[in-house]
């Protein structure tokens, strides 16, 4: 049986005015600056480090008295705001 000849398709390149705008804004990104990083993950761990001292001496600590249970907002907010740095990294 004789063999069928195969067609070659060209490659499909959109035209310019038509990719959408998250595309384009994927093509554009830059590596983030030197100092993302390290403040990334200092307020992952001043967050963490937060709560430890809270639990540990936060009934000898004049500020962390008076804050209360304000303290676990300020130690989860500092590792939620690194945590969306991470996402934001690259």
């Amino acid at each position: 049986m004789p063999k069928s000849k195969v067609r070659k398709k060209s490659v499909y390149t959109p035209p310019e005015g038509v990719l959408p705008a998250s595309a384009a804004r994927a093509q554009a990104a830059q590596p983030s600056p030197r100092w993302y990083a390290p403040v990334m993950v200092a307020l992952m761990l001043l967050g963490l480090l937060w709560i430890v001292v809270y639990y540990v001496a936060g009934d000898r600590i004049p500020l962390m008295t008076t804050l209360g249970p304000w303290n676990f907002a300020i130690g989860f907010g500092a590792m939620v705001a690194g945590l969306i740095m991470s996402m934001r990294w690259r």
